[in-house]
C-alpha cells in the first residue's frame, strides 16, 4: 500500500519569491540599508562569545528587553518569534479551535488566509473598497455578522500601502468580541500605531517584525505584543527554543542602536515619498493609466494595464519589483536614491520606446 497526502496539501506549491541575480531588488519590501560596519563588528564579537552547543534562551529575554526599550513598552507583554510567520501559524492553529471563523481583508498579505486554511479554519474575506481601503464600520459588521473568532490584517497594508488610523483601530477592537490581530510590520513608516496600547485590551495582539524598517530580514525576528493573559498563552504554545541564539543576540544589538534605526527610517520615508511623487509626475506627463495609492509604508502600489509587460521589461533590465497579476498592479519598494532614479529612468524608457503615451 502507498501513502497518500491529505487533500489540503496535495496540490499546494511552495512559495516562490523572485529568484535570480538582479542588480536592483525592489520586490520584497526589504530595507535598502545593510548593517553598518559598527554593528557588523559587534556581531563578530558576539559570535566569539556564543556557546553553539547550548540551546538558546527559551524566553529570548535579552532580545525582548531591547525590543521593548526601543518601542517604550513593557517586556512582560512581548513574545519573540522566528519571524512573524511563526506567530501567524500559532495564532491560526493554537489560539483557535478547528473550524473557527477567521476574517481576513482582501487584498492583503496572503499568508493570513493560508495559515488559517492549513489549520482548517473557516476563512471569510472582507473586500476593501475601490481605493483598497478598509471601511472600519463595514469590517466591524462583517466580523460581528460572521460571529468571527479572529480578524487579522496588516496596517499599513501589504500590498496596497494604505492604512487604518489609530482611532479606527481602537474602534474596531472595542466593537467586536473576536481576537483582533493587527500586523504593524510597516507601522514604523507611519504614525498611527497602537502598539503601546496593546496590553490595555483583552482581545488585541499587535505584531512587529525586524525585517522592514529595522533592516534585518536575514535573521528572521518577529514579535507579538498583548496583555499578560494572551502573552502567557503565546509563550506557552510556541516551541521551547523557537528563536535561535544568533538571532537573539544580533537582534538585541540592533535594537539598541535606536538613533541609527530612527535616522534610517526617516530616510526610507523620504525616499518613498519621492518615489510616489515621481510616479505621479510620470502619470501626468504622459497621461498614463496609472492608479497610484498614496503610501503609508515603504513602497508604492501602482495599478495599471501595463503592469505585466512593464514588470517583465524591468526584470530584463536587472530590476526586480513585485507583480500582482490578480490586481493588475506593481508593488515597488523604495530603494536608495540611486536605485529609485534608475528604476524611474527605465520606466520612462519603456513608456517612450513603446509609445504608450500616444494611446493614453
Amino acid at each position: 500500500m502507498s501513502y497518500t497526502l491529505c487533500d489540503k496539501v496535495r496540490t499546494l506549491e511552495p512559495y516562490q519569491p523572485i529568484e535570480g541575480d538582479y542588480r536592483i531588488r525592489l520586490d520584497a519590501n526589504e530595507s535598502f540599508y545593510d548593517m553598518p560596519q559598527v554593528l557588523k563588528e559587534e556581531f563578530k564579537t558576539i559570535i566569539d562569545t556564543l556557546n553553539f552547543n547550548r540551546y538558546p534562551d527559551p524566553m529570548a529575554k535579552e532580545l525582548i528587553a531591547a525590543f521593548a526599550a526601543y518601542y517604550g513598552i513593557s517586556p512582560d507583554h512581548v513574545t519573540a518569534t522566528n519571524g512573524s510567520d511563526e506567530m501567524l501559524y500559532l495564532l491560526a492553529s493554537a489560539m483557535l479551535k478547528k473550524g473557527s471563523t477567521v476574517v481576513v481583508a482582501e487584498p492583503d498579505f496572503s499568508m493570513y488566509g493560508f495559515y488559517s486554511f492549513l489549520s482548517e479554519n473557516q476563512v471569510v474575506a472582507y473586500a476593501k473598497d475601490e481605493l483598497c481601503r478598509i471601511r472600519v464600520d463595514d469590517l466591524i459588521q462583517t466580523v460581528n455578522d460572521q460571529q468571527a473568532d479572529m480578524v487579522i490584517f496588516s496596517n499599513p497594508c501589504n500590498p496596497t500601502g494604505q492604512g487604518m488610523t489609530a482611532d479606527e483601530a481602537r474602534r474596531l477592537v472595542k466593537s467586536v468580541k473576536a481576537l483582533v490581530v493587527l500586523d504593524e510590520a510597516y507601522m514604523d513608516f507611519w504614525d498611527q500605531s497602537i502598539l503601546s496600547e496593546a496590553a490595555d485590551y483583552d482581545n488585541l495582539i499587535v505584531l512587529k517584525t525586524a525585517s522592514k524598517a529595522v533592516g534585518s530580514a536575514a535573521i528572521r525576528c518577529g514579535f507579538a505584543v498583548a496583555n499578560p493573559t494572551i502573552t502567557n498563552a503565546l509563550r506557552a504554545v510556541k516551541s521551547p527554543y523557537n528563536v535561535n541564539t544568533v538571532t537573539q543576540c544580533f537582534g538585541a544589538a540592533i535594537y539598541r542602536h535606536k538613533e541609527l534605526l530612527n535616522e534610517r527610517c526617516r530616510t526610507i520615508v523620504q525616499n518613498t515619498r519621492a518615489l510616489y511623487q515621481a510616479f505621479l509626475k510620470l502619470k501626468e506627463t504622459y497621461r498614463l493609466p496609472f492608479d497610484i495609492a498614496e503610501p503609508c509604508a515603504n513602497f508604492v502600489f501602482v495599478r495599471t494595464p501595463m503592469a505585466e509587460p512593464l514588470f517583465r521589461f524591468l526584470l530584463e533590465q536587472g530590476v526586480a519589483v513585485r507583480y500582482f497579476g490578480k490586481a493588475g498592479a506593481l508593488r515597488i519598494t523604495a530603494g536608495s536614491q540611486e536605485e529609485n532614479a534608475e528604476l524611474l529612468r527605465l520606466v520612462e524608457k519603456y513608456i517612450v520606446e513603446k509609445e504608450l503615451f500616444e494611446s493614453c
